[in-house]
């Protein structure tokens, strides 16, 4: 069965579905740490260890799903139910992630974290993948499709700038000093709006044609990624760039809480993430089409990976010498400016490490070679979390309970968490340059000469199919 255009209230919908979505994510994936560590004082190698693991489980549960939901048939569809029951089981879980009872401690509340960060994982992917995966159902082919899917990751995008921005200051104002009350209500706040916006969702959108989804095991990742070593190049580099960047952005609110503090630190924090986002969403959509203008793809990427290792050069320096907080703004801008351009150009060399994969290997595997992106920015986030959270343990980063203020680092504490948020992303990005540098070849040139090849190897099979 045919579709019939898209109206503006199913594109609302669509649109306000990935607000929320990303919304409940960004909460979890940049505030869990600090929630569990800074404010109720669980173990940091504890917690880096449990969303470390949370993320390896993904890579078995990320597939599981995409199985369920291709073999899923309702009179609803396909999709439906699993976005409107796994965004519903993810609101209860989030609120309680961030509800832990105050009777509980020790031993009891890393059980507890680890359970309902676990939890938090499983109903995510249960709305997640379906949600990405229900646009061929209700859109034509080709620009409306295109247009869609953009209008979702724009949206996505958005959900998560808003909680970047607004987390702190909405907990402060909700809670007062008491910041666990604070994320409580904040959590609430988000849940309730998310499944509303779900729930209107689910209602407008209908699934107007079949889709057959092709479903990707954990086996089929790495054989594919195995068998063509620009994946792996791509696959190693995404690790590196997010490790990094993720590093900064999970230590950056211990910084302006430790090393800056001052009563309203937490304005400071906000006012550096929107710079860096505003910073990263501007580079995205202007930047990146004025360099292409005079640059290749290869060289504009590598012009962001230089760039971004520079400004957290220029990041250290700040740092160290001790100059006013206010100069940070400067490196954020540049290393917010570079990522913005890195995740463009990912997307971009990941479609092109298909088509070289189609030419070497004789098989074109797309849904695999973007699953495989799923796989590596989760572990990248597991990864820098850990990291993140042997430098919180191994230099005492952590609120003085006794006395229920932030007290200023000093000595070798802050000295471990200036390394720890400027040199060690500086390092993993400087190696990021020389992986994508050394091995990747995939330029316009090489593309055009692929393309050519594939075309003539397609040409051939169809006078051979017509003989």
């Amino acid at each position: 069965m045919g579709t019939t255009a898209l109206n503006k209230k199913e594109k609302a919908a669509y649109g306000l579905g990935a607000i929320g979505k990303d919304m409940m994510y960004m909460l979890s994936t940049s505030y869990v740490l600090y929630y569990y560590q800074d404010i109720l004082g669980v173990n940091a190698w504890a917690m880096g260890i449990i969303l470390l693991a949370a993320r390896i489980f993904d890579a078995f549960n990320d597939p599981l799903m995409g199985v369920i939901a291709a073999k899923t048939k309702t009179k609803w569809g396909k999709f439906r139910p699993w976005i409107f029951i796994g965004t519903l089981s993810n609101t209860l879980v989030t609120f309680l992630l961030f509800s832990a009872p105050p009777k509980i401690n020790g031993g009891g509340l890393v059980a507890y974290a680890a359970v309902f960060y676990i939890l938090w994982g499983v109903t995510y992917t249960m709305a997640d993948i379906p949600f990405w995966s229900i646009v061929p159902a209700f859109t034509k082919p080709g620009a409306e499709r295109e247009q869609l899917t953009q209008l979702g990751r724009t949206c996505a995008t958005i959900g998560g700038a808003v909680v970047t921005v607004a987390t702190m200051i909405c907990v402060m104002a909700l809670g007062g000093e008491d910041e666990r009350q604070g994320f409580k209500w904040f959590a609430l706040i988000i849940s309730i709006f998310t499944g509303i916006v779900i729930t209107y969702f689910s209602v407008t959108i209908k699934e107007k044609s079949t889709v057959n989804v092709k479903t990707v095991s954990v086996k089929d990742m790495f054989k594919a990624l195995f068998s063509n070593d620009q994946a792996l190049t791509m696959a190693l580099t995404i690790i590196l760039i997010n490790t990094a960047f993720y590093i900064t952005a999970n230590l950056a609110i211990y910084y302006y809480k430790y090393a800056v503090g001052g009563a309203g630190w937490y304005h400071n924090y906000t006012l550096f993430a929107v710079v860096g986002g505003a910073s990263q969403a501007l580079s995205m959509i202007f930047f990146f089409p004025l360099l292409r203008k005079f640059m290749e793809a290869t060289k504009v990427f590598r012009t962001a990976l230089l760039g971004a290792t520079v400004g957290y050069l220029i990041f250290t320096a700040i740092v160290f010498i001790g100059l006013p907080y206010q100069c940070l703004y400067i490196p954020a801008v540049i290393i917010f400016s570079c990522n913005g351009l890195l995740m463009v150009l990912l997307t971009i060399f990941l479609a092109d490490t298909v088509d070289y994969g189609e030419l070497k290997n004789g098989s074109r595997e797309e849904s695999v070679v973007f699953s495989i992106q799923t796989l590596v920015v989760k572990f990248a986030s597991g990864v820098s979390a850990l990291v993140a959270s042997a430098c919180i343990s191994t230099f005492h980063i952590s609120k003085d309970t006794s006395e229920g203020v932030a007290k200023l680092l000093t000595g070798s504490s802050l000295h471990g968490l200036q390394v720890a948020i400027t040199v060690v992303p500086m390092l993993i990005f400087a190696v990021a340059c020389y992986v994508f540098i050394k091995h990747y070849k995939l330029d316009d040139k090489e593309m055009d000469r692929i393309t050519n090849q594939l075309y003539q190897r397609k040409e051939i099979i169809e006078d051979r199919s017509g003989e």
